[in-house]
């Protein structure tokens, strides 16, 4: 036991003769510096996960939008409509917008044999790709994936809410023409009257 105690005490004079030497202890602050500022620096190399979050934002920002754009130009035309008057529209989408970013393909392929005698005994084949997203700067410095086509969302429904919408003509009508606008199905399309 009193083997252990000595060999603590032998450490700790050593911490002791190491801190009080002037030398010694500038070289710990320096480190000590050094340390910090690898920390702050990594931040700055670290991979911005906020890019990632604002392009997810960016897409459903632009699913509503799409949205809207698409209710807006539904009323007013179907509001034009004889008989359909001032109307009120509801589009549901099934999924949202999707972008499709350029990427770099790299494939490798590499073959093998092995020969035992002048003839093959074995033969070992390896296709290796590697797949990475183009990415360009934009104005504020920032990286960005290079976007090449947005696939727009597809429509679930449209509800359609006017004062002719009891009269079987004037639905006729709506539905002919929501669904010549969309390139959807009348079974995805409600025409009913409002209050």
């Amino acid at each position: 036991m009193s083997s252990k105690f000595g060999e603590v005490s032998d450490i700790k004079n050593k911490f002791t003769s190491i801190f009080s030497n002037d030398k010694y202890r500038k070289i710990v602050i320096y480190l000590g510096i050094g340390g910090i500022l690898l920390i702050f620096m990594s931040n700055l190399f670290k991979k911005d996960e906020s890019k990632v979050i604002n392009m997810k934002v960016d897409e459903k920002i632009s699913a509503e939008r799409y949205i809207n754009n698409l209710q807006q130009s539904l009323e007013s035309i179907v509001s034009s409509i004889k008989g359909a008057g001032k109307c009120k529209v509801l589009v549901t989408l099934e999924n949202g917008s999707e972008t499709i970013y350029a990427t770099e393909e790299k494939k490798n392929k590499e073959a093998s044999e092995d020969k035992s005698g002048g003839e093959t005994t074995r033969k070992k084949e390896s296709d290796d790709c590697e797949k990475k997203y183009i990415t360009i700067k934009d104005s504020e410095g920032s990286e960005r994936a290079l976007a090449v086509t947005e696939i727009q969302p597809k429509i679930k429904g449209v509800i359609i809410v006017c004062p002719g919408g009891d009269d079987p003509q004037v639905q006729q009508r709506v539905v002919n023409a929501v669904t010549t606008a969309l390139d959807i199905t009348s079974k995805r399309v409600c025409v009913t009257k409002s209050v």
